[in-house]
């Protein structure tokens, strides 16, 4: 089983929000997920909110978890904001 972490999308039409989960890489998009491990939130002012559970996301890196383009793109703005805090 390869495991990808993804986005999950969520919240109402025209008003997403998205969980980010640790999945099969088989699984639905919004489907059946192994554990969600941090939300991004596009819509939120004056910024866009991400927020991950750090340890988690360490441990599914660590055990050969592959993120997707978009959320490592993500996992990058995270650092760059946790670093200027």
């Amino acid at each position: 089983m390869a495991v990808k972490i993804r986005l999950a999308r969520a919240g109402a039409k025209k008003n997403p929000y998205y969980h980010v989960v640790a999945a099969d890489s088989e699984s639905r998009r919004d489907g059946k997920f192994i554990e969600a491990i941090g939300a991004y939130d596009p819509v939120a002012h004056p910024e866009k909110k991400i927020e991950f559970n750090e340890e988690r996301l360490n441990y599914w890196l660590s055990v050969g978890a592959q993120p997707t383009v978009t959320v490592k793109g993500l996992m990058a703005k995270y650092k760059k904001a946790a670093a200027k805090a």
